[in-house]
């Protein structure tokens, strides 16, 4: 194998290397000091509560995403009944809703304090230990939470491949007598099976790597624990070691996801794969898929958004806007900037594997996407540990040679946060590119190398004006989620740094939940226009 020096190669080797490193960074600092003592103490007390906390909450919500997600992404992509084109699109609004937003919502609805349980106390009489009521803070009301917001991950490739799904197929099984029911079972879901196991694998680790909504809930998982160590107790090895568990569970997901699904492909001949029209219900059948479609709407962003409404009207501080001000304008700027830094590198990325080709480029971009796999608070862990240790080592250089202290320069600086974003999110840009280059077929490229342009100059003056849809979405979908982002941002942020999301965290662990409502509404609102967007785009196809 034949290694050229050329920026086309280079590229993708440095971008891999700067993924690697917070994970390089987590196993070099995993057998320091006093790191044997730390996790014998972890195995014999809290390592088990975190295992167990985790799994049984990835569980519930893997199988509340896949009824609803399904349900809802069957009934919309086969059959026609009231409101069905309006809930195609409004199935994604939650997706717009962080999770712990909505856990703030619920938790002032739900409480012992809050107005439901207040109206049974106070229109039926009844006495606190005369009733009982579901406690929203314990690890069913974490699950209840995550389902309603993580479901959009199952529903968006499953309306899309219900909907893509042959006629030819349906029909022939059809024919050869089977009922509908048997239909479902032996045809339909089999064919849609691939999909919806990605979207379900999506929520298993967006459900791992939460850390806002499981404090606020009190739930000890991982993430939980992970900050206790490290922020709570200052046990560095312990919150390193609960990183690499987590991590290694994560890795277990992935690779199970992929056994599971095997090697199945489905593939149909072109004049046989036309998509089947959607059925018309009627009566209470149809009235009743309406329904079915509009509880995790209400559930999942209706009732969310009014209960955070009231909050901020009834007690949100009009002399705080400035504050809200501030970080909204801190927010905005932080996540544009990830969004140009992502974007461009995963272009870079894209180009390199066009223009470079080989199978080894083609793994190392791969690899490079990786990222959006480890959760955010081992991804920051991973990060304070070699740039804290560069930040060291160049203070005690500059010390001895020119007598000058510089200080952490990295450490706890913007450049960690957007190292952190970029790649936490570079998965994202090159999914887009990649979709995007598929447009640009070779022989768009055999002609502009017969016109003299080659090179980067083809990637920048052909490639990059045909990609301008793909990379726009994608710089908005990764503005969206670094305005989301928490667990990252919380540890790695500077000294008096506020976003619109550690800003609701701030206020909401202080209990102030009036105050945590207009930061909240904010993320919110702007997180809206992509999940219509992406509602658009489906539906179009």
């Amino acid at each position: 194998m034949r290694f050229a020096l050329r920026p086309a190669t280079v590229l993708p080797v440095i971008v891999a290397a700067l993924v690697a490193i917070p994970i390089a960074g987590l196993f070099t600092h995993l057998f320091g000091g006093d790191a044997g003592v730390t996790w014998a103490h972890l195995v014999g007390t809290g390592l088990g509560t975190y295992a167990a906390t985790s799994g049984w909450l990835a569980l519930y919500v893997v199988v509340g995403v896949v009824l609803v997600g399904a349900t809802c992404g069957w009934l919309i992509a086969g059959y026609r009944f009231p409101g069905s084109r309006a809930f195609g699109f409004l199935l994604v609004l939650p997706l717009a809703m962080p999770s712990y937003v909505i856990a703030y919502a619920y938790t002032d609805l739900l409480q012992f304090s809050g107005p439901v349980q207040t109206w049974l106390r106070t229109e039926w009489g009844l006495r606190p230990r005369q009733y009982w009521f579901p406690e929203i803070r314990s690890v069913g009301g974490a699950a209840f939470v995550f389902v309603m917001v993580l479901f959009p991950y199952v529903y968006l490739p499953a309306r899309a491949a219900f909907g893509n799904l042959p006629r030819s197929l349906v029909e022939a099984a059809r024919s050869s007598g089977a009922t509908p029911v048997s239909v479902l079972r032996r045809v339909v879901l089999p064919l849609a099976w691939p999909a919806i196991a990605a979207g379900a694998l999506l929520t298993v680790m967006e459900t791992m790597a939460d850390f806002g909504a499981v404090s606020h809930f009190a739930v000890d998982t991982f993430t939980v624990g992970i900050y206790k160590a490290w922020l709570g107790y200052g046990d560095r090895s312990a919150a390193v070691q609960l990183a690499l568990v987590l991590l290694v569970l994560v890795m277990v997901v992935l690779a199970g996801e992929r056994a599971l699904r095997g090697r199945r492909r489905f593939a149909t001949r072109n004049e046989l794969a036309t998509p089947r029209d959607p059925v018309p219900l009627r009566g209470a059948v149809a009235w009743g898929a309406s329904l079915v479609c509009a509880t995790p709407v209400l559930l999942g962003f209706v009732l969310p958004v009014g209960v955070l409404i009231r909050l901020a009207w009834r007690e949100g501080e009009v002399h705080a806007w400035g504050r809200y001000v501030d970080a909204a304008m801190t927010t905005f700027a932080t996540s544009a900037a990830a969004a140009v830094i992502v974007m461009v590198v995963a272009l870079a990325l894209a180009a390199s594997a066009r223009l470079a080709g080989g199978r080894w480029i083609q793994r190392l971009v791969r690899f490079a996407a990786l990222g959006y796999a480890v959760p955010g608070a081992v991804l920051a862990i991973g990060i304070l540990i070699p740039l804290a240790r560069f930040d060291n080592w160049l203070d005690a250089w500059t010390e001895r040679a020119f007598g000058i202290d510089l200080g952490l320069l990295l450490t706890g600086s913007v450049t960690a946060l957007l190292y952190a974003y970029l790649v936490r999110f570079l998965a994202i840009g090159l999914n887009l590119s990649e979709a995007g280059y598929q447009r640009v077929t070779p022989s768009m490229d055999d002609a502009a190398r017969a016109l003299g342009v080659g090179g980067w100059r083809l990637a920048w003056r052909v490639h990059a004006p045909l990609l301008r849809g793909p990379m726009l979405v994608g710089a908005l979908l990764v503005f969206v989620d670094a305005l989301k982002e928490l667990p990252a941002t919380i540890a790695l942020r500077p000294f008096d740094f506020h976003t619109l999301a550690t800003q609701a965290y701030d206020l909401a662990r202080d209990e102030r939940l009036g105050e945590a409502a207009v930061p909240s509404l904010a993320i919110v609102s702007v997180a809206i226009l992509p999940a219509l967007l992406a509602s658009r785009t489906l539906g179009r196809r």
